[in-house]
């Protein structure tokens, strides 16, 4: 009998998923990888996987290494997919596959099965991610498997097949839009969602955050400490990476702060709608900016800026181990170094304001910038710069006149 390790959420499709790899035929290793997620209960996802008919079901914490070793070199980017999806899922296909094909070692299976969709982006993710890792191993799909397609066409076949056998589920007809989730984000997508003329956050039951209308009157203040480029202190006190965005999901979330709507542009060539909340990160990302507008050379933040978006579709198309990716982190860590400093936030009903920052390693200086008399900077050499930097354009001016 083939052996298979699943990565198992818990959820509709997984819980499927795994019922039918038994009736195929597959010993069924189903691994839960703990990331954070915020709104399930891990010890009945387990005892559910138990009682489908998993060969062994067990619980792997990541939650550190996801925020430490993935989360924190995205921030790092400021990368953001098509500049506004902080990548909660995408970050963590990677880390839950490398996870995965540990079990599959460790207990010999051949196969790794997922539950994305064929239509998805989570499906690169999983495969490329074992491609790089681990190039002999069989990557199962049952949604890219015309047989699997013709029993269970969409959801509602799905949770008819789990009614059936008693499958506890958290999607219903009434409701049936799919959710992601781990300590970065939550995400939310198909079902009602799919049509554009609904308004996705007023109908989305979300996990983390409050709604800004409903968030309190008197705002909050917030300050998140950065040693090169890397969140380690929140209101002053030191803290693990994963405890810094369990704390920030906290305070942002009570005050509104997080929520997008967007339609994006999947890896396969589809537009797709995604509801999103992530508001300990959206906190980091501000501050993090804040300290870099310190610290960094205009050259170099620039440099990353329009690298950024290019590293930010990596990321959402699944290359995360692969020689680019790995070029690319050893930069930023270099680049980040003197990200050292302060930044202390207000917050009020989804809005972030600056309240304040300091930074040991700032290359601001009052004396220069200061728009009083004095001061170090002589406005006439201004003269000669721009003049330099105009030559070339009187050049062209002569030989070719524009029209004004």
């Amino acid at each position: 009998m083939a052996s298979c390790v699943l990565a198992y959420s818990g959820g509709l499709d997984t819980s499927v998923i795994l019922s039918w790899l038994i009736e195929q035929g597959y010993d069924v290793d189903a691994v839960y990888v703990d990331l954070g997620q915020p709104c399930e209960d891990r010890e009945s996802i387990l005892a559910k996987a138990r009682l489908i008919g998993a060969r062994s079901a067990e619980i792997i914490d990541a939650k550190e290494e996801l925020c430490r070793d993935f989360a924190f070199p995205v921030l790092q980017w400021q990368a953001m997919y098509e500049g506004m999806y902080l990548l909660g899922t995408s970050i963590a296909r990677p880390l839950i596959s490398k996870v995965c094909l540990q079990v599959a070692q460790k207990r010999g299976c051949e196969v790794f099965a997922h539950g994305a969709t064929g239509k998805g982006n989570d499906q690169c993710r999983f495969q490329l991610a074992a491609e790089a890792l681990q190039p002999g191993i069989r990557v199962l799909a049952p949604w890219r498997q015309e047989d699997f397609r013709r029993r269970f066409p969409g959801r509602k076949e799905m949770i008819a097949y789990c009614e059936e056998r008693k499958i506890p589920i958290k999607a219903t007809t009434a409701k049936p839009y799919s959710s992601d989730e781990n300590c970065l984000h939550i995400s939310y997508e198909a079902g009602k969602l799919e049509d554009l003329a609904v308004n996705g956050v007023e109908l989305v039951e979300f996990g983390m955050t409050t709604s800004p209308r409903e968030a309190p009157e008197k705002g909050e203040k917030v300050t998140i400490g950065f040693e090169s480029g890397v969140p380690v202190r929140v209101n002053g006190e030191s803290c693990s990476a994963y405890e810094i965005v369990r704390r920030l999901n906290a305070i942002g979330g009570r005050n509104g702060i997080g929520r997008i709507d967007m339609v994006e542009n999947r890896f396969v060539g589809m537009k797709s709608r995604g509801v999103y909340e992530s508001p300990g990160m959206t906190l980091l990302y501000f501050a993090h900016r804040q300290v870099e507008q310190l610290t960094l050379d205009r050259d170099v933040m620039h440099l990353r800026d329009r690298l950024a978006p290019e590293v930010a579709e990596m990321v959402y198309y699944g290359f995360w181990y692969c020689a680019k990716m790995d070029a690319l982190l050893a930069m930023i860590r270099e680049v980040q170094r003197p990200v050292t400093g302060e930044v202390r936030l207000s917050l009020y009903k989804g809005n972030i304001a600056v309240d304040g920052r300091s930074s040991p390693n700032s290359l601001y200086d009052e004396g220069i910038a200061t728009m009083e008399g004095g001061g170090e900077y002589d406005q006439t050499d201004a003269e000669g710069f721009l003049r330099i930097q105009g030559l070339p354009l009187r050049v062209q001016a002569r030989i070719r006149p524009r029209q004004f």
